[in-house]
Order: C-alpha cells, then structure tokens, then sequence
C-alpha cells in the first residue's frame, strides 16, 4: 500500500462511523442511476471506496437523461447522480424526495492538448481566440461542454474557422482525439479531460467564458432503501471523498 493509499484508508476509518451511524447493521444493497461525462471515471473510484469502507453493496449504471427519468419515475433506483437541473426537476415532480437533493461537484470546461506538445496561453478571451485560430484541428464533444463551446465560438466571432477545422467527438472523449493526434486541442469539462492518458490540461476557459456544471445527488421517492442511500451521500460529502474530487479535476460546492 503506497501513501497515499494508507492516508485515504486512515481518513476513512475515522471518519466513516459519523457517516454510516444510521444505516442498517446488516450489509445492503443499493441501486445508483447517474449520467455520463465525468461521472463513471468519479463515481467508479468513490463508489468502491464508499463499499470498502461499509460492506454495503453499490449497483450503478450510466444512462442518458430520458432513461435516467424513467429509472427515477419507476423506483428502479435508490439515488440518482446526474447535472443539477435535471435532479431539481425531479424533485419538483415528486420523483426525488423533497429533503433529499444534495450539490455534490461542480464542473468546469477546459483546454488541453497533446501531452508534451506546445502549451498556448488561453488566460484571456483573446488568447484563447488565437490559441484555437492556431491549431490545424479542434477537438469537442456534443454534450454540455461542446454545446457551451459552440456558444463560445460564436461570441468569439470564429465560428466558421474552427467549425472548419473541428474533430467531433462521439462515443469517447475528446481527450482520446488529442492524444491519437486528431485533435491538436481540445475542449471538454476538465474532470473529463484529466483521466485521458497522453493528454495535458493547459487550463480552464477563462472566467468570461466559463460554464459551472453543477451535479448533485438525489433520493429517489420510490426507492427501496433511503437510509443507505443517504450514507452513500453522506459519504460522498466526506473528506476522503472531497479530496478524490479535487484530484480529479471537480469544484467543491
């Protein structure tokens, strides 16, 4: 075991009664529904620490919004971990219960290229403007950060010029296009970016042109067990699992 595991390891133990005080004595078993992007690299490192630490039993899986919706609707899962936005309007549907919504992360947008390559500076709008003029090819996705991006282009007046040159990431992210040598930068939430092997992540977009991702969590109204739910939240919320956070590239709320 390496340092940094001992510590993680310690910072749990300690922690972790405070956590589970409510949660049943017995091991569970729970049912997690959560959306894509940055959350499988995130939640598949939490998840397993959370287990480990309760010898409860964890099943997630990652869905598109309108099956995550129907998840929620039919009670097929315990907790839902998706954007903000959407775990709100399943609240104010009855869908997640009234207390029971939890801001987890917040996600940002960032620039990254080759690893090893040429790092342009993309401090300023204007920068960044020339940094993406530049490049032979630009990478984005079609999600929340491609789509933010897309509004970015536009108000930097460069739509046509980088729509011209643009690598579209579809069924990986962008990352993996950089670091073949498709894309020689990149755009997508930094949390995404950061776990993409031979791929470097020169900075955020500037604050002028920036967009906060928030995702929480929520318990789900016909869910089977709350109260494990809950601890899985509550663990989420704790120290070890903040610096976890952190290391993967995700704001604090």
């Amino acid at each position: 075991m390496n340092a940094w595991s001992r510590v993680v390891a310690v910072a749990i133990a300690g922690s972790l009664s405070a956590l589970v005080a409510g949660a049943s004595a017995n091991a569970a078993e729970i049912t997690v529904v959560a959306s894509g992007g940055p959350l499988p690299d995130v939640m598949g490192t939490l998840v397993p620490m959370f287990e480990k630490a309760t010898g409860n039993k964890v099943k997630i899986t990652f869905k598109g919004g309108p099956a995550i919706a129907a998840d929620v609707k039919q009670g097929a899962a315990d907790l839902v971990v998706t954007n903000t936005e959407v775990v709100d309007a399943l609240a104010k549907a009855g869908d997640v219960v009234a207390d029971g919504k939890t801001l987890l992360m917040i996600s940002k947008v960032g620039v990254a290229v080759k690893a090893g390559a040429p790092k342009p500076d993309i401090s300023t709008p204007d920068k960044l403007k020339a940094a993406l003029l530049a490049a032979k090819t630009v990478g984005y996705s079609q999600g929340a950060s491609g789509q933010h991006f897309l509004t970015v282009i536009e108000k930097l007046g460069i739509a046509d010029a980088v729509k011209g040159k643009a690598v579209i990431a579809q069924g990986r992210p962008v990352g993996a296009a950089i670091a073949s040598g498709e894309a020689e930068i990149g755009v997508q939430q930094v949390a995404e970016l950061r776990p993409v092997a031979g791929t470097e992540v020169i900075g955020e977009m500037p604050a002028e042109l920036q967009k906060q991702i928030p995702y929480s969590a929520g318990i789900v109204a016909k869910g089977k067990d709350a109260q494990t739910a809950r601890a899985l939240v509550s663990f989420l919320r704790s120290e070890p699992a903040l610096d976890v956070l952190k290391r993967k590239g995700m704001d604090l709320p």
